[in-house]
């Protein structure tokens, strides 16, 4: 999706995109695409201060203004305070891409139950938090969007022993898409989720990322630049009747 198209979907220039987990990975290339579009890009992160100010740096340079923070989007209250000071800032929030989503792998039985919380804490809360916190300003504009990343075959709800409690997470960001959809959908704003099955984001191992690539149906590795494609179509007006969706993004494993 060109740069005129996005302009046009918007209206006007500064258009303003929150991104936590913006840091690394898919989070920093669709903070790129954005600021290269002539957003306002904000992300944050925990522990990763020298990712964030690389990812700062890369949105200028783009030729957006970026702001880059520490933000523990698990708490309620650092999560909206976060929100109000990008609205306090820019005026305005048009786009929340939820990108945080770490995991681990345990054998299920060996989960601490600090761990397993963590998980939930992590991956689905935060999407509930900023959610609620920039749903009023989107709703007063009448326009916006929201953009969860889930994972590839957490809609079919199979066991998973080694994951178990982030894939749980991700079912629940899959569920709360919809109700948020539903919930937003008369005041003009679209809620959807992306999927993704195996990205080289720079989260696997390259043998790992081998290894599963012969289960792939499509036969290679998805890069963060398909993620980014996604985004960008969500975030168009060509999908302004896409509300609720759940896309795929993995080369049809896990489907």
């Amino acid at each position: 999706m060109g740069a005129r198209r996005l302009m046009r979907d918007s209206g006007q220039a500064d258009r303003v995109a929150l991104i936590p987990g913006g840091a690394r990975g898919i989070g920093r290339a669709v903070a790129h695409a954005l600021a290269a579009q002539a957003w306002h890009v904000a992300v944050c992160y925990r522990t990763s201060a020298e990712a964030g100010a690389l990812t700062l740096a890369d949105i200028e340079r783009s030729g957006g203004k970026g702001d880059a923070c520490v933000c523990d989007v698990s708490q309620p209250e650092q999560a909206e305070a976060w929100v109000r000071r990008i609205e306090q800032r820019w005026g305005r929030i048009d786009a929340l891409i939820n990108c945080v989503g770490p995991y681990h792998r345990v054998p299920l039985l060996e989960e601490t139950p600090t761990d397993w919380q963590a998980m939930f804490d992590n991956n689905l809360h935060p999407v509930f938090y900023l959610s609620r916190a920039v749903a009023p300003g989107m709703r007063e504009r009448r326009r916006g969007h929201i953009i969860n990343f889930g994972m590839a075959n957490a809609d079919q709800c199979v066991g998973q022993t080694q994951v178990t409690a982030h894939y749980i997470a991700k079912i629940g960001v899959l569920a709360l898409t919809r109700a948020l959809a539903r919930e937003l959908a008369p005041h003009g704003i679209t809620v959807n989720a992306i999927s993704p099955g195996f990205l080289d984001s720079g989260s696997s191992e390259p043998h790992e990322l081998e290894r599963m690539r012969k289960r792939i149906p499509a036969g290679y590795i998805g890069s963060v630049d398909d993620a980014v494609a996604v985004v960008r179509f969500l975030l168009s007006d060509d999908a302004r009747y896409v509300n609720g969706a759940n896309v795929h993004l993995s080369g049809a494993w896990g489907i």
